[in-house]
């Protein structure tokens, strides 16, 4: 594959927008506070009866609300108004964060109430990833998506490497009550800035879409987007094998390197420095690399560091290639996310990435799994090995299994370009469902080109609201086509409309009526009930 020039956009360039800088300086802050509040947790319990088994509950109670709330939480994010959203979760996340401190202090912070007050404040940050990640594209232009995505992927390694670093001084001092106070401070921030965000109000002509048939929507977007799916089938070759790193670092860093608690942090710090460096050259290497190639070279990258933990003795030797690891990691997860929020429209944005984010968090966790399993039947040497191959064996995939490669060029503005029904009977929004019938007459010589080109009106169709969609040839007029397409109700029709298509479904069709010998005709047929 050839590489497609990109402009050389500064990683730094989302910063120049006062919400997005804002926004960001309080997330970082955010971050480090929530991992943070990750050490206190796991102190608090080290001296309980069966710590071992408790300390790894702390993870869980974090992580599991997001692999069970994140489907739900992104149709949230598409109804409701995000910015309220978000104010209201972080609110919410603040008080439960201050609720912890208090107990704590007060010495009332069983191992029960920490991990009930843990899992809620999972459940609050599974409630804002998927809106916090739609929002990015309204804080800053499209060209400057993929560094956006740069810098919250940075955001999160540089959280991932000072705060456990910082905490671990500030238990030692004054014990974890008071990095549970500083974490719920740490939401303050955000709060604030949302509060002042304008956020440009959008109007809505049409009645929200109902949770259950927002989340068909949804999951038929996903299922007619063969980019989106690739994209998310990437992730998962990437991930499931990065994922033994990041949970045998530790035991690499003590058993085979001798290392203490402080030299662990160290070598998280070399992956937070690592993180820095991609994100300062990013620019240079989207200018360099196509999106697919990138994912190549990241696969290729962590897969080197993966094995060099697993062979090599060598501290500095380690901590430079886990810098290269770093790097590797923020140049995948910028691809990845990036070309996610540039692939999808925005009535639909919350809930693609909220897949991504499942996936994504589903990969690690269980991947984190896997490899410890088979670290504990096999060593920790090989397992790494393990995962260095299938690494390799990722970026070789990407020869065959490529991403999209122009996604910064799509037209995803709203575009209701279809012609409105002539109605002599109004429909009520729930009647339904409403089938639509679409005549073409195909000039004889176009009909294979036709024929091609309706491949991509039909997932159009299917992106924005047809349960059921097929092409047929009427036998009783010379080269007739009829497209006929089943939807839910007249509301979600009248979203499709108004709402979901794209300038991007536009040019589809537009490509369609090159072919035509004159204007295609369409019926609405709304299902009733025999009596």
């Amino acid at each position: 594959m050839t590489s497609v020039a990109t402009p050389a956009i500064s990683t730094w360039a989302p910063l120049r927008s006062r919400i997005y800088r804002a926004l960001w300086i309080a997330q970082l802050v955010s971050n480090m506070g929530t991992w943070m509040q990750t050490v206190g947790a796991q102190w608090v319990l080290v001296d309980q009866p069966n710590a071992a088994a408790l300390v790894s509950f702390v993870q869980t109670a974090i992580t599991l609300p997001v692999m069970l709330l994140a489907i739900p939480s992104g149709v949230i994010a598409d109804l409701v108004d995000r910015r309220r959203l978000l104010l209201g979760a972080q609110s919410t996340m603040a008080v439960l964060a201050t609720v912890l401190a208090v107990s704590t202090a007060a010495g009332h912070t069983t191992p029960s109430v920490l991990l009930t007050l843990l899992f809620l404040l999972g459940c609050g940050q599974a409630l804002t990833g998927p809106a916090w990640q739609a929002i990015q594209p309204e804080l800053v232009p499209r060209e400057q998506i993929t560094a956006a995505a740069a810098l919250g992927s940075m955001n999160i390694n540089l959280g991932r490497a000072v705060g456990p670093a910082l905490a671990g001084v500030l238990v030692s001092l004054s014990g974890p009550q008071l990095v549970f106070a500083l974490n719920a401070l740490s939401f303050g921030g955000i709060v604030a800035v949302l509060a002042v965000w304008r956020r440009p109000a959008t109007e809505r002509k049409l009645p929200s879409e109902r949770p259950l048939a927002a989340l068909q929507a949804g999951t038929r977007f996903i299922r007619a987007a063969p980019a989106i799916r690739r994209v998310l089938f990437r992730s998962i070759l990437f991930i499931a094998p990065a994922s033994a790193l990041w949970a045998l670092l530790p035991v690499i860093a003590r058993d085979e390197l001798g290392l203490s608690s402080s030299g662990y942090g160290v070598m998280l710090g070399a992956l937070g420095l690592g993180a820095v460096v991609g994100a300062l050259t990013l620019s240079r290497i989207r200018v360099l690399l196509t999106p697919t190639q990138r994912l190549g070279l990241a696969a290729v990258l962590f897969g080197l560091a993966t094995a060099a933990a697993a062979v090599v003795h060598s501290l500095p030797v380690v901590l430079i290639l886990l810098i290269f690891a770093g790097l590797a990691w923020l140049l995948a997860m910028s691809t990845m996310n990036s070309t996610m929020q540039l692939l999808l429209p925005a009535w639909v944005r919350a809930r693609g990435l909220s897949v991504y984010l499942l996936v994504f968090m589903a990969g690690q966790a269980i991947g984190s799994l896997v490899w410890g399993l088979v670290a504990g039947a096999f060593g920790p040497v090989r397992a790494l090995l393990a995962a260095a191959v299938l690494l390799t064996l990722c970026a070789l995939s990407t020869l065959w299994l490529p991403i999209r490669h122009n996604a910064e060029e799509l037209d995803l503005t709203p575009s209701a370009f279809w012609d409105e029904p002539q109605l002599v009977v109004e429909p009520d929004p729930e009647d339904g469902p409403v089938l639509v019938l679409r005549n073409y007459d195909v000039r004889p010589e176009s009909v294979e080109e036709f024929l091609a080109a309706m491949v991509f009106v039909g997932r159009s169709m299917q992106r924005t609201g047809a349960m059921e969609w097929r092409l047929y040839r009427d036998v009783g007029v010379v080269d007739r086509f009829v497209e006929a397409f089943v939807v839910r109700s007249w509301a979600e029709h009248m979203h499709q409309h108004q709402v979901r298509l794209t300038a991007q479904d536009q040019l589809r069709e537009q490509a369609v009526v090159e072919f035509m010998t004159s204007e295609e005709t369409t019926t609405h047929l709304v299902a009733v009930a025999p009596r």
